[in-house]
Order: structure tokens, then C-alpha cells, then sequence
């Protein structure tokens, strides 16, 4: 598989301009005050989709030649990407198909139908949907746009850290969410060559966090996927693994784990200092990373905070104050 490198994530740039946002970076009173040192908040929650992969979705589709996009697009998804993919479908009046399982959230679920899209609810995992989608692209000639271990794929998410380099020039640290690497892997590349002084560190939850677990082993493993708030971070990074690990084990400078009620207060401090922001669980976890001390700033920081697609009732529990299970 090529490589992702900074030349590809600058094309990206250029190709996605005008069919995605550029989200606002903003500075955090509340983290500042809290860390004593300068934090801001990048807003991926701001896209259409609500979270940040519509821009490596966008980037895949717009890179396909005719027929493929003729032929129909199908993924596999934990939910935001399937929605990023049925948007970019929409956009471009071809076919999409999303695979996801049964732990995907309900409303995740219905946000992608209501785009468009035609929904499959395959098995436990997202190793049980990726299955779905090989079927689908072997049996119907379908375009498959990975969540994530695609170049195409990591050099949209990477216009992130474009755009994080050309707000905060001064960057020291960029807490990332982490999950089957293709947005912390995407930044890292892109950080890695503009500011090479500045840490990336990927956060991630204690259940399932499948790239952690294959960094900390040094190959891809198995995980088993478990209900998380952060859900959207579930699922395996696929043993065969050709991009995202490489780019994960060699550029990321550490890896966070948080536990459910960490995560929770992340949502909760959105919510209530930041500005109202409703933030999903793996989007609340750089800010949690934060809360509870877990990682320590030494300079300017940038937390991206990945999305916003949270199902509203389990948000206002949340930020009532009840615990999570």
C-alpha cells in the first residue's frame, strides 16, 4: 500500500477545500487555568457529518476515477464514517452501502439511513462488518472506502494537522483520539514534518483500545470490542493490517487510557465550561486526558475533539452527574 506522506495530505487539502469545514481552533479558559499553560480546542464536531471523518471520506471519493464511483461505495463502520460516506455519496449521486454491528448506537445507525445510505447490521464487531463488506465488494463489484488503513483515507484526516500548524505555529502537544489510527496517524505525519519539536499522543479508552494494544505488543492483534462512551473508537485495526499500525508504532510519542468515568467527566467539562459543547465519548477524550491528570502539557496543546454524534438522552445523564456502567 503507498505511503502516506506530506505531499499527499497537502493534496488532500487542496482536493477537500470547499466540500468539508475548516474548524475553528479555540482557546479553553477552563483547560488553561487547569493546566497553566496555553490548551485550545480543535472542532471536528463542527462538520456536517459531526465528526471528523468526513474529510477522509471526502478525500477517498473525490480520488476515485469514474467507475469506481459508478459501481457504488460500501464501508464498514462504528458509526461516523458511515455517516462521513453516506454524505459524500449523496453529495455525489452514487450508491453507498455501510456495514455495522449490533454495538453500533442506535442513533448512529439512523443518522447514516437518513442520508441515504442502505444500512447492514452484521454480528458483534466491526471485524464482523469489515466481513459483510469483502462479501459485498466480491459479490457486487462495490467500492470499499476503509474507516481508516487507507492512504487516501489518513492524508484527508491529516488536513487536521495542517490546519493545527497554521493556527497555532507554537504547538507543543496534540492529544488525538485513537482508535484504528488513521486520524492520529494522518496528524502525526503531517505534524511530524512541519513542526518536528511537537508531541502527538493518542488517547484511547481501557476497553478494547485496539491500537494501543497492537503499539504496546509492536504487531496488530486481536481485541475484543466492548461497549465503551467512547464507541466510536471500538473495533479492531484488522490483523492485515498496512498503514495505520506502521504510522501509529513509529510517530505517535505515547498512548492514554482512560477509564469510563474519566471519559464521562470529559463529556460532562464539555458540556458545562467549554462552551456548551456537546461532545461524543471519543471525542471528550483528550479533554478527560487532561482532567485527570493523566498527561501533563509543557507547552501550547491542541485537543482534537474528534466528534459530536452522542445520543441525547445519554448525554443529559451524563451531564447530570449519573455514572456510567
Amino acid at each position: 500500500m503507498p505511503a502516506c506522506d506530506l505531499a499527499r495530505v497537502e493534496s488532500a487539502a487542496a482536493r477537500i477545500a470547499g466540500h468539508v469545514l475548516r474548524t475553528p481552533l479555540v482557546a479553553s479558559a477552563a483547560l488553561t487555568r487547569c493546566c497553566g499553560l496555553p490548551v485550545h480546542l480543535k472542532l471536528e464536531t463542527r462538520q456536517p457529518t459531526g465528526a471528523f471523518k468526513l474529510r477522509g471520506a471526502m478525500n477517498a471519493l473525490l480520488a476515485l476515477d469514474e467507475d469506481a464511483r459508478r459501481r457504488g461505495l460500501v464501508t464498514a463502520s462504528t458509526g461516523n464514517h458511515g455517516r462521513a460516506v453516506a454524505h459524500a455519496a449523496r453529495a455525489a449521486g452514487v450508491r453507498a452501502v455501510v456495514c455495522m454491528s449490533a454495538l453500533v448506537p442506535a442513533h448512529k445507525v439512523d443518522a447514516v439511513r437518513a442520508l441515504g445510505a442502505e444500512v447492514r447490521i452484521v454480528g458483534r464487531s466491526q471485524d464482523d462488518a469489515q466481513a459483510e463488506v469483502e462479501r459485498l465488494v466480491a459479490e457486487q463489484g462495490l467500492t470499499p472506502i476503509p474507516p481508516f488503513d487507507h492512504p487516501d483515507v489518513v492524508a484527508g484526516q491529516g488536513t487536521i494537522g495542517l490546519e493545527l500548524i497554521d493556527d497555532l505555529p507554537e504547538l507543543d502537544l496534540v492529544l488525538v483520539p485513537l482508535s484504528g489510527g488513521g486520524l492520529a496517524g494522518g496528524i502525526a505525519v503531517a505534524v511530524r514534518a512541519l513542526r518536528p519539536c511537537a508531541r502527538v499522543v493518542g488517547v484511547s479508552m481501557e476497553r478494547g483500545a485496539a491500537m494501543a494494544a497492537a503499539i504496546a505488543a509492536g504487531q496488530p492483534v486481536d481485541v475484543a470490542e466492548q461497549e465503551t462512551l467512547a464507541d466510536s473508537l471500538g473495533g479492531g485495526i484488522g490483523l492485515n493490517n498496512q498503514l495505520t499500525f506502521r504510522l501509529c508504532h513509529a510517530l505517535l510519542d505515547g498512548v492514554v487510557l482512560l477509564t469510563e468515568n474519566e471519559i464521562a467527566a470529559g463529556i460532562r467539562h464539555a458540556a458545562r465550561e467549554e462552551h456548551g459543547e456537546v461532545v461524543e465519548g471519543a471525542g471528550a477524550v483528550g479533554i478527560a486526558a487532561l482532567l485527570c491528570g493523566k498527561i501533563r502539557p509543557m507547552g501550547p496543546t491542541a485537543v482534537v475533539v474528534s466528534g459530536g454524534n452522542i445520543d441525547a438522552a445519554l448525554h443529559r445523564r451524563i451531564v447530570a452527574g449519573d455514572a456510567p456502567s
